[in-house]
């Protein structure tokens, strides 16, 4: 019995549930975003308390993801190539990811601009070396 259609199962699955958390945290950012935008008083302890309440989930399923993707990566090249739903599942991970960053950027950025937190508080788009993102997407390539 080949184990690897299991496998295969199994990882599916789990980048299923991911992109359903990543689609959690993107709501609570994009809320967030929206309730920034108005000139209505913010209520930042909503929205901490959603992110308090995301953070263990996303943390436990990040190490999941982290052993599924070693997994992953030592199977053989041309076996992979014959799950195209996994590749594209981790392609709309990775896609999740660069929206909730830029959106939590920018969501840092108007909260700075209302003074509710503090400069140092925002890390700097400086602070990566040059060509860190493409390394970073080159080095994690399925």
């Amino acid at each position: 019995m080949n184990p690897l259609p299991a496998f295969i199962a199994e990882l599916t699955n789990h980048l299923r549930s991911y992109l359903s958390l990543c689609d959690d945290v993107l709501t609570l950012a994009s809320r967030e975003s929206q309730a920034l935008a108005t000139v209505a008083e913010y209520q930042p302890f909503e929205f901490y308390q959603g992110r308090k309440a995301l953070l263990s989930r996303l943390e436990q399923s990040l190490n999941l993801m982290r052993t599924w993707r070693q997994a992953w990566q030592r199977l053989d090249p041309r076996e992979r190539a014959h799950y195209s739903e996994v590749k594209a599942l981790l392609q709309t991970a990775q896609d999740a990811l660069v929206k909730i960053l830029l959106l939590d950027r920018e969501n840092q950025q108007a909260l700075l601009r209302r003074g509710l937190l503090p400069a140092q508080h925002v890390s700097s788009f400086t602070s990566q070396p040059p060509h860190y993102a493409a390394q970073l997407y080159r080095r994690h390539a399925t």
